[in-house]
């Protein structure tokens, strides 16, 4: 009996500190989903990009400016949309795991323009530029 009279009276007491605190944890804890206008163009980036789609720094801003979402949004969005929807060719994955293979630093750089140069040509999708975003070893 005394406990629930300490409980109505605390809960009296505190009620509104404790509502406000309630509705700031559910702002942090709620996932919203990014605006339709800005999901329709990094869609439309990542189409245009299937094959690597892996932006560089400089269309990670553009993309940024265009949609008005954080760099970091941007950056979420892209490893959330190729761990769900991507799947790399068998020649990129075969290319992955010799890069890994390669001794020097300097082979296996040389290993991935020579590799992009092949994939670049077949898609003509990515800048020679995007295949050190995506270097196992960064």
């Amino acid at each position: 009996s005394d406990d629930k009279a300490l409980k109505r009276h605390l809960l009296r007491k505190y009620s509104g500190y404790l509502g406000g605190l309630r509705k700031e944890l559910s702002k942090k804890r709620k996932k919203g989903k990014l605006p339709k206008e800005a999901r329709q163009k990094l869609l439309t980036w990542w189409e245009l990009h299937y094959r690597w789609p892996y932006p560089s720094e400089m269309e990670k801003i553009a993309l940024a400016e265009s949609t008005g979402l954080e760099q970091k949004q941007i950056n979420n969005w892209f490893i959330n949309q190729r761990k769900r929807h991507w799947k790399p060719t068998e020649e990129m994955e075969f290319a992955v795991m010799e890069a890994y293979h390669h001794q020097s630093t300097d082979a296996a750089a040389a290993f991935y323009v020579d590799v992009d140069a092949r994939l670049v040509g077949a898609t003509a999708a990515a800048p020679a530029s995007a295949v050190y975003t995506a270097r196992p070893d960064h």
